[in-house]
């Protein structure tokens, strides 16, 4: 890794925060600032540690320090041909990739090509004890223990900072096509669990108010032959894109309206369930991704009749915006609690890094 002065700085500050008892709220663009528990401690800024430290297109790796603007490293791969295939959220210019990481958000790609942890390779992380550590590395490979770079993925900077990670990216697919169709919410997820099970190039998928939209992706041949067998109506791509990119980025008609019912008291939560879960009878409306997996829903309903839903259904239900005195995290169980706990202890035992950002303690 290079850029030894801003890493020495970023060293420092960490050794003086924990030699005074000061948390550090590590901080790169600011862009998810609201998503978890409000950020506690004074602000470490990462954005000084940027840089693509390295880049091999014919290997399909690339490694970024974790100050680098997201915006740049995707038009870097762009230029190759190449993308981030599960299409991390920015929500607003300056993000980072270190808080790609970190947050672990995927965009509507995630149910077909995976989410962040599945491309992260290795990573350098600054422990809270201020030792500057190596995980992984540049390849693909199994590894006996935790894969502590993957682990990184969704850890709110609760661990340390991730200074630097090496990403496996993809080429951009040959053919894109967006198809709409008119269905309810019961039909749709019926349709979309029908074709999951079958070899179809669906990329992603969303259903709001009576229309389920589908992007397919792959081989100009199986997109074709896709929207033959599928029908529905052919979106035109300049529409397409920016119907994508908009629900990608949480700019759409949908969370637009939400974000406005948020200022007015409304909660926006984030659902993980089975694909397989019928319409959940919850006020308010729903916006349904990846398959009938993630369903966000902006609801004045209380906490508990929300989270009751998703529990009931197998899953979890996050409080992505809006009040959060209910905890933005569903509780853990006693087993992954302890879990979460020990890892915090082994990597910030003095609870330097982001403290209560995900649960209180850690």
């Amino acid at each position: 890794m290079t850029n030894e002065p801003a890493l020495q700085a970023l060293v420092a500050r960490v050794n003086a925060a924990r030699a005074s008892g000061t948390p550090l709220a590590i901080e790169g663009g600011g862009t998810k600032r609201f998503y978890g528990e409000a950020p506690a401690g004074e602000r470490l800024d990462t954005r000084a540690l940027a840089g693509i430290s390295s880049y091999e297109p014919t290997e399909l790796v690339v490694t970024a320090r974790c100050g680098t603007e997201l915006a740049k490293l995707e038009a870097t791969l762009a230029e190759q041909g190449q993308c981030l295939p599960f299409e991390p959220p920015q929500f607003a210019p300056g993000s980072t990739v270190g808080g790609m990481v970190a947050a672990g958000l995927s965009g509507p790609s995630r149910a077909a090509v995976g989410a962040v942890r599945d491309y992260v390779l290795g990573a350098t992380l600054l422990t809270g004890r201020g030792e500057v550590l190596s995980f992984g590395g540049q390849v693909m490979k199994n590894v006996a223990g935790y894969d502590v770079s993957r682990l990184l993925a969704g850890s709110m900077g609760t661990l340390g900072v991730i200074l630097e990670v090496s990403l496996k990216v993809l080429p951009v697919a040959p053919a894109t096509a967006t198809l709409r169709f008119a269905m309810d919410e019961a039909q749709a997820l019926r349709r979309l669990n029908e074709w999951g099970g079958q070899p179809l190039p669906i990329n992603a998928s969303a259903w709001w108010d009576g229309t389920l939209v589908l992007r397919l992706r792959g081989a100009l041949a199986a997109v074709n032959a896709a929207i033959t067998r599928l029908g529905g109506e052919l979106i035109e791509p300049a529409h397409a894109t920016s119907f994508w990119h908009g629900l990608r980025h949480h700019e759409d008609e949908f969370f637009t309206k939400a974000l406005a019912a948020v200022e007015g008291g409304a909660r926006l939560w984030r659902l993980s369930v089975p694909p397989t879960t019928p319409p959940l009878a919850l006020p308010g409306e729903q916006l349904i991704e990846w398959g009938g997996a993630q369903r966000w829903v902006c609801s004045a309903a209380p906490a508990s009749l929300v989270r009751d839903a998703a529990a009931r259904a197998g899953g979890h239900a996050t409080l992505f915006r809006g009040d959060k005195s209910a905890g933005a995290f569903a509780p853990l169980r006693p087993p992954l609690d302890r879990i979460h706990r020990e890892l915090k202890k082994a990597f910030d035992p003095s609870g330097v890094f982001n403290p209560g950002r995900m649960y209180p303690g850690f």
